[in-house]
């Protein structure tokens, strides 16, 4: 290689880097040439390198950090939502049907109005009525998602065109909100999505890849260079995005470093592992994307009392015989499962919210260690809302990471007004017990569910670090409110490790990415100020600025990019 060959192409200098090595060491200056790190140091070291076709980037105090793995979105979802009707930027009724009006006219040969993101607490016991949204579209069906894509929200001609009506029964893993007279009310309850969902139109392959592509820049806008998306496949209102991400990746259009984890159909047991196998060996020749884990969904969510608990939740009057919710696959069936899935080498990420539900992923992990040895899935429980604190020690002891959402673990209403009530004291205080698993031993990676909430990873940060509410989050008046567990605080230092090289080693790729080494892939996020050097109130003040995704630059706030 010629002297300028051997030029970094990239030199970022004069900044705060916190590079997430091993130590927790800081540096002031990093060269990258193509897609790769090659030099981390003091300024003078670095400046050095460079040549006179080299960039040369003055970060001027600003703070350099890995980039953002998310280890649990659903960015095909949540890009489709946003060239759909998007309901996740308001909050009230009002809003929200001004949105579905103004989009039905926009859009007047759009068959279905489909799109989502409205929350549950904006509704008397979470659940709106297909009545407001007649008033505003009652020629065409509309299907809207909640925010956390377990619930439906239907006007009268959705229920028309899909024949469910009164005498309609409810799925064994869902439920059919009702008025007095029996006849749906306008919400669908997790299994129950399905009777409407099937006879809405697909949405085609172009549509797909514009929705990867629109949910990809908008992660990187918020420093998030890789991600494992969290179903691929046929789920709902989640139409499968593998072949997408399949093209988005042949067409060049796949900057980010994405993980799929293939959806495990109810029902369709072990029988199924062989064409997910397949769709992982077809992955393999992918550049960027790849489809080595797969998604279990072991529960609901405890908003609709469909997350599985260990206890029954609480009625409105503060007994114990509110039902204990849903497990979608008997303790032996995922047992069964969960070893199969361990023997062929995939990566099993669960979906568990309830105490119950956890209990059951922690076993069903057990008894595949018990078949197959310690193996290298690197098994993660997502959510993990509700934790009875005897599993907490298990999550070490089995090599089980806790995949965390850390913006849910705040008091905002829909925690203050569909959770704590039903729940009891003794549980409230089982929640998100993130502080909890670190002194466990156990090994945290953090992730957005976005869709579900919002992805952005400061917002996350400081939820994690202060468990209040962050400065500029549209659900709730940061002003108000206790700290939700004082006692599951971490420090930043853990909040962004999680967030970075904890992540990529969810994704297998703690070699390549994580943190800021030479030899790393160059995934970079340049945040506008230093967050160590700030008050903990203030880490969702920060903005970022630049992002580079294998050295490329692929957000500027700044220039707009």
């Amino acid at each position: 290689m010629s002297e300028q060959e051997s030029q970094p192409d990239l030199v970022l200098r004069g900044g705060q880097v916190y590079t997430v090595d091993a130590a927790r060491s800081w540096a002031r200056a990093v060269a990258v040439r193509g897609s790769a790190i090659v030099a981390v140091g003091t300024d003078a070291d670095v400046t050095a390198l460079a040549g006179p076709r080299t960039e040369v980037i003055d970060l001027g105090g600003r703070m350099l950090l890995p980039g953002f793995t998310d280890a649990h979105v659903h960015a095909s979802a949540g890009g489709l939502e946003r060239l759909r009707c998007d309901l996740s930027d308001a909050h009230g009724l009002a809003d929200y049907l001004a949105i579905v009006r103004d989009y039905a006219g926009r859009n007047p040969a759009v068959e279905w109005i489909t799109g989502g993101g409205w929350a549950m607490d904006v509704f008397p016991g979470g659940a709106p009525s297909r009545h407001d949204l007649d008033l505003v579209v009652a020629d065409r069906p509309v299907f809207l998602s909640n925010r956390d894509h377990h619930a439906a929200w239907v006007n009268t001609r959705a229920l028309e065109i899909a024949g469910v009506g009164a005498s309609t029964q409810d799925p064994p893993d869902g439920r059919i909100e009702r008025d007095g007279d029996g006849a749906p009310a306008g919400t669908l309850q997790e299994g129950a999505m399905g009777l409407v969902e099937r006879v809405v139109p697909r949405p085609g392959l172009a549509d797909q890849v514009a929705g990867i592509a629109a949910g990809q820049r908008y992660l990187h806008s918020l420093g998030i260079t890789s991600w494992q998306e969290a179903i691929v496949g046929d789920y709902a209102v989640i139409p499968d995005c593998y072949d997408a991400y399949l093209e988005a990746d042949r067409a060049g259009l796949l900057t980010a470093s994405v993980v799929g984890a293939l959806w495990w159909q109810r029902g369709a047991g072990i029988a199924q592992l062989d064409g997910l196998a397949e769709r992982r060996s077809r992955a393999e020749s992918a550049g960027r994307f790849r489809a080595t884990s797969v998604k279990i969904m072991q529960d609901g969510v405890c908003e609709n009392f469909t997350a599985s608990m260990l206890m029954p939740y609480l009625d409105p009057d503060g007994h114990g015989d509110g039902g204990s919710g849903t497990s979608f696959f008997d303790a032996a069936e995922l047992m069964a499962a969960v070893t199969a899935i361990d023997a062929r080498g995939f990566q099993v990420h669960f979906h568990a919210i309830g105490d119950r539900a956890i209990r059951e992923a922690l076993d069903a992990v057990a008894a595949a260690r018990r078949a197959n040895g310690p193996g290298n899935g690197r098994h993660h429980i997502s959510h993990i809302q509700v934790v009875h604190p005897d599993d907490l020690p298990r999550f070490r002891g089995l090599s089980v990471l806790a995949n965390c959402q850390p913006l849910w673990a705040c008091n905002e209403p829909q925690m203050t007004d569909l959770t704590l009530p039903y729940l009891g004291p003794v549980r409230a205080g089982w929640q998100y017990p993130f502080g909890s698993l670190l002194r466990s031993g156990a090994q945290l990676c953090f992730g957005s569910d976005w869709p579900v909430s919002s992805p952005n990873p400061l917002w996350e940060l400081h939820t994690a670090v202060n468990r209040t509410v962050p400065p500029g989050y549209p659900y709730a008046d940061p002003g108000e409110g206790e700290v939700f567990g004082p006692d599951e605080r971490i420090g930043l230092a853990d909040a962004i490790a999680a967030f970075t090289i904890g992540s990529a080693y969810v994704n297998h790729a703690e070699s390549v990415a994580g943190s800021i080494e030479p030899g790393k892939q160059a995934d970079l996020v340049v945040l506008d100020r230093d967050l160590f050097a700030q008050p903990p109130g203030e880490i969702a003040l920060a903005q970022v600025d630049l992002t580079f995704a294998g050295g490329k630059l692929v957000c500027d706030r700044l220039s707009g990019l």
